[in-house]
């Protein structure tokens, strides 16, 4: 795991940017879903590349934070791209990387 800038490698495959303010416990959390993601995408095609994962703060506002996230995956050389924005992140990574999948199963 090598960290430059915003930008947060996990693994050969994977990158994360506007990750950095988030606090330690829910980076775990993080990980772990973009981690099962980027494994099932492997599984479904033998030519995924790269999982890029960006996040942006829509709305700093205490209690109603809104999370905008972009999510890129590399099959074949092919960008396969989704957006969304939610009011938790948990949910707005599920919901971006979810789209991705029904993209590459299509």
């Amino acid at each position: 795991m090598t960290e430059k800038s915003d930008n947060l490698q996990l693994g050969g495959n994977i990158e994360l940017s506007g990750f950095n303010r988030v606090d330690p416990a829910s980076m775990i959390i993080v990980k772990k879903i973009v981690g099962n993601y980027s494994k099932k995408f492997s599984e479904q095609n033998e030519n995924f590349e790269k999982l890029k994962l960006n996040m942006k703060e829509v709305h700093k506002t205490p209690k109603s934070e809104k999370y905008e996230m972009h999510c890129t995956t590399v099959i074949k050389g092919k960008n396969i791209n989704a957006e969304v924005t939610e009011r938790n992140i948990f949910v707005a990574m599920d919901s971006v990387l979810k789209k991705i999948s029904n993209k590459i199963n299509k």
